[in-house]
């Protein structure tokens, strides 16, 4: 089941930057974003290598997002991931989330420090869906 600051996240969030969201159909990094648009979500694709995704515009990086986001989603690999909170620290998102796999805690450190809710190594997807089903239960 979500924990406290995982709900707190999912509740409050509306726009969320992916960063690493994929083209590929198969992979996480297209279908956790592709159901969480599907729930309502606002969804920022972050990805040098599209220009569109999911009927929105790509972003290279975080810095480049004209708009403010609430979370920053991210599918990288764990030595990728510092880069990818100093930017979100720097655009003024409330959260991260490092998704299922990836962990990196000295950057989990650093954005904590900064104010911002921190996930690690969880399936958004899935935290989710537990939440909502959880939420219909009452």
């Amino acid at each position: 089941m979500p924990d406290t600051t995982q709900i707190k996240i999912m509740s409050e969030s509306k726009t969320i930057a992916v960063v690493g969201l994929s083209s590929r159909p198969s992979r996480a990094g297209y279908y956790v974003p592709a159901y969480l648009q599907q729930q309502g979500y606002r969804i920022i694709p972050v990805n040098p290598n599209l220009s569109e995704s999911l009927g929105e515009k790509a972003y290279p990086d975080l810095l480049a997002v004209p708009e403010p986001v609430d979370l920053v989603l991210i599918f990288q690999r764990p030595e990728n991931v510092p880069p990818f909170v100093d930017q979100a620290i720097a655009i003024g998102a409330r959260a991260v989330w490092m998704q299922l796999g990836i962990y990196h805690e000295a950057a989990a450190a650093k954005a904590q420090a900064a104010g911002l809710d921190v996930v690690q190594d969880a399936c958004l997807l899935v935290e989710h869906r537990q939440w909502k089903g959880r939420c219909a239960q009452g």
